[in-house]
């Protein structure tokens, strides 16, 4: 388990806690006592810690290495239901998106996201789940098979950007996304949307925009990254804390705002402590989504969504 700066005293008592059991194991003293004093130590400690996260530690939790990606989410709510689905049909295959189909349950869904890798060679293969045109191509590809089959949508965002190169731009990036954000608002299938780790930028709002839009507790969702907020504003990274405290970017600060649906909790210390209950509480929270959303017939599903987003940003003074 890798520890994050702000966490090293949970570390600490960890390291105590584990100490503590060797010694009672190699040696004949009881340490029962001793044990359970660290243990209620580390659970008052993580209480009051993770209790009290800033914006900037939230960002740092959802970029945590052992934090659960997309296929992650998708292999473990789907099991071996899982077909990938690959191209764009013009370019190529973009590894920084997947998608395909999958069921829970009985019901079929076409899951779609952004994919980061787990160690240096995955995630340049990944291309650091930043996607270039082909990416979205291929998603509004996938999207418009399932609207044809009549199959609801899930997305899953985490992406630090859409692909900032040249070629990127050359082969139509801004387009691409534009195309989708018009595209997916008509879309005449139920479209749940959850971001599992960074939401940045229009690289997260090309897939996302959803009937229903969930954030995990520690995740943001953010029209850029504090790094590059506090670049532009103090032409420095030194005030990264500071930008993601104004910019408002928690699952929190976005459910007040009215811009996202819903916040789905996360266990004590983020999703990456216990994967299993955050696949469990992801997958039912899409199930009761589209338990909501098939009521609607496909004139009211684009209607509602098409007002959802005219109705935000509107201010009455």
């Amino acid at each position: 388990m890798e520890y994050l700066e702000f966490e090293l005293p949970i570390k600490e008592l960890e390291d105590q806690l584990q100490k503590c059991a060797i010694i009672g194991k190699e040696s004949d003293v009881d340490v029962s006592e001793t044990c359970s004093q660290i243990e209620k130590k580390l659970k008052d400690t993580q209480k009051e810690l993770y209790k009290n996260l800033t914006p900037w530690q939230r960002v740092q939790l959802s970029r945590h290495p052992d934090r659960p990606y997309t296929l992650d989410y998708i292999k473990a709510i789907c099991g071996t239901s899982f077909l990938e689905l690959h191209g764009d049909r013009s370019f190529k295959d973009d590894k920084a998106m997947i998608g395909g189909l999958g069921k829970i349950g009985d019901q079929s869904f076409m899951f779609i996201g952004q994919q980061k890798g787990y160690n240096t060679k995955t995630r340049q293969y990944r291309n650091f789940g930043m996607a270039n045109p082909e990416g979205y191509r291929k998603a509004l590809r996938l999207m418009k098979s399932a609207e044809k089959f009549g199959i609801p949508v899930v997305t899953f965002l985490d992406t630090p950007g859409a692909y900032p190169g040249l070629e990127a731009e050359e082969r139509g990036q801004g387009e691409a996304i534009a195309r989708n954000i018009l595209e997916m608002t008509r879309l005449k299938v139920p479209v749940i949307t959850v971001v599992i780790g960074e939401g940045a930028s229009g690289g997260a709002l090309g897939i996302g925009v959803g009937d229903h839009v969930f954030m995990l507790e520690n995740t943001w969702y953010s029209v850029i990254s504090p790094e590059s907020c506090s670049s532009i504003l103090w032409r420095s990274w030194e005030y990264k804390e500071q930008a993601a405290e104004a910019l408002k970017l928690t699952a929190s600060d976005m459910k007040k705002l009215k811009l996202v649906d819903g916040i789905i909790k996360e266990p004590l210390g983020g999703a990456h402590r216990n994967r299993e209950k955050t696949f469990e509480t992801v997958g039912e929270t899409i199930m009761k989504s589209y338990e909501e959303l098939k009521k609607l017939s496909p004139e009211d599903l684009v209607s509602q969504r098409m007002d959802k987003y005219a109705n935000m940003g509107v201010f009455k003074g």
